[in-house]
């Protein structure tokens, strides 16, 4: 015979998949996802949107990294008089570099400063002394700030530790998530599709149910992968336990300070981020563990196909700003219009 405490234990379970809305677990979980979604929403709408915007920058930075060419016309301007031709074009600066081009058809780039501590970036043509434009495009500074709100929310260290907390409660804002849909086993079909034939609001509440069950996985990488882009060390340590890295090694048991330099880049560089384009090289394989902490960057930033999936990851991750505008609308009809006396049916 089950005992008092055992007949509780089951009524408290059969209650859930019955009933769970009638539980206190579910109505406690709801209101921290509620109010986390609304406190956090913003914060996880611009990092979702900068991070579809950034998907192709590598892409990007080799299409507007391309530099002009010229025609070679008779002998090459001394540094002197292509100094007095960029002086001219931008009275008040001062050459403060020159990078000579090395083949015939190629620019030179001068960089210049003024007394205001300014710097400009120009091209030249060697040959006739005409400034032909920026040595780097605007597209390519728009992706570079992009990237860098992305990571680190133009915070340096200080942002990507926000970003690591903000990570962290995207985790559990999709965990929670998970658990408050189920609806009990009568209704729990009715929650993974949406009836476009229901007014708005219903609609809207289909829309946020059907779209977050069927992309958790997804939601739940992006936010346990950012929490290890920020924090690489436990989750190395642990891998490491399991199959010893070479590339990944955790900091406490590298001993060289030159290595220690190199694995403490690898840990904070997700992906290429310089203006420049550069030529891809293959990755070093290192071991089973190394290959499946590289996964986690491949994962977070859909850099590990073509261009198909690229696309892809640039449509996906537009997902968490979309449950974020439907829960928003949720948030204001059943609390918003309630405080200001409004009926929210």
């Amino acid at each position: 015979m089950a005992t008092v405490a055992e007949s509780a234990e089951l009524g408290v379970w059969a209650r859930w998949m019955q009933r769970p809305r009638n539980t206190f677990l579910r109505r406690a979980l709801f209101q921290i996802h509620l109010w986390l979604g609304i406190a956090f929403g913003l914060y996880i709408f611009v990092v979702s949107v900068t991070g579809s915007a950034i998907v192709f920058r590598n892409e990007m930075y080799a299409y507007f990294g391309q530099r002009p060419s010229v025609v070679a016309t008779g002998e090459k301007l001394s540094n002197e008089a292509l100094g007095v031709a960029a002086r001219a074009a931008h009275p008040g600066y001062a050459i403060a570099y020159t990078f000579p081009s090395r083949r015939p058809t190629d620019v030179t780039e001068v960089w210049m400063n003024n007394d205001k501590g300014d710097q400009i970036q120009r091209l030249f043509n060697p040959y006739t002394g005409e400034d032909i434009g920026r040595s780097v495009s605007r597209w390519i500074v728009t992706v570079k700030w992009l990237g860098d709100l992305h990571t680190d929310l133009l915070g340096h260290d200080t942002g990507r530790k926000i970003n690591g907390v903000g990570s962290i409660l995207l985790t559990l804002l999709t965990v929670s998530g998970l658990i408050i849909w189920w609806p009990g086993v009568r209704q729990w079909k009715r929650n993974l599709g949406v009836d476009f034939r229901a007014n708005w609001k219903r609609l809207n509440w289909d829309l946020h149910n059907a779209i977050g069950f069927w992309t958790f996985l997804l939601v739940f990488m992006w936010g346990f992968t950012g929490v290890y882009l920020v924090w690489p060390a436990p989750f190395q340590e642990i891998v490491n336990r399991v199959t010893p890295l070479e590339l990944y090694k955790p900091l406490s048991q590298v001993e060289e300070p030159s290595q220690r330099a190199t694995y403490v880049a690898a840990q904070i560089t997700p992906a290429e981020d310089a203006p420049r384009p550069r030529r891809r090289r293959p990755p070093p394989r290192g071991t089973k563990g190394d290959q499946f902490l590289r996964w986690f960057y491949y994962l977070h930033f859909g850099n590990f196909a073509g261009a198909k999936t690229k696309g892809a990851w640039v449509a996906l991750g537009l997902i968490p700003p979309l449950l974020f505008v439907t829960g928003t609308i949720m948030w204001w009809n059943r609390v918003v219009r309630r405080w200001r006396g409004l009926s929210p049916d």
